[in-house]
């Protein structure tokens, strides 16, 4: 009954090790932004496309945040009158002391990753395939949670994901089978 029992806690005790580590348990799956900005109501209601926010994802490896102006462009005159609206004016602080919007950041790859957007946005890689339905999500997360338990939501953004995605998926983006899409220096480079 002794083995039993220790058998139990080396194993709990083993499962949470792995869960930490692998990075399927983190406090930031869905950090609280700067500014109340829904995904749910912009891209899903308004359907504004994702390059329309996220203006570097298409010529560079990183996808880009939208900057004040950028919001201010269309909030200066779309719905004034909202009261959420109106609190994103009164952060117009940002605009007048021409800084940034602190943006936290979801998605973290390990330094060691190389993760090119443009490669993938001009394969026709939909956002949603690494992303998730982010139009239907007020807040970005990465997480959900039921019966009280979290679970990933959308891709874990792990080495094995992205391999099964480079060997099995690639070729209807683009085609063709992804040519080196499997060796090791294509995102570890």
């Amino acid at each position: 009954m002794k083995k039993f029992i220790l058998y139990i806690i080396i194993g709990a005790a083993t499962f949470m090790m792995g869960y930490t580590i692998n990075g399927l348990y983190s406090p930031d799956l869905s950090p609280v932004q700067p500014i109340p900005f829904s995904h749910k109501i912009h891209a899903g209601t308004n359907k504004i496309p994702c390059m329309y926010c996220h203006i570097y994802a298409e010529n560079s490896r990183h996808a880009g945040v939208p900057n004040i102006k950028r919001c201010m462009g269309c909030h200066s005159i779309i719905r004034t009158d909202s009261p959420l609206i109106q609190t994103l004016q009164t952060l117009t602080s940002y605009w007048e002391k021409k800084e940034p919007i602190p943006w936290v950041k979801v998605y973290n790859l390990p330094d060691h990753v190389y993760f090119p957007h443009k490669r993938h946005v001009k394969a026709g890689v939909p956002c949603q395939r690494c992303h998730g339905d982010v139009a239907n999500m007020d807040r970005i997360t990465r997480e959900t949670v039921s019966f009280g338990i979290p679970y990933v939501r959308v891709s874990p953004l792990k080495m094995g994901w992205c391999l099964e995605c480079h060997k099995n998926e690639a070729q209807k983006y683009i085609g063709t089978p992804v040519k080196n899409g499997t060796d090791c220096w294509t995102c570890h480079n």
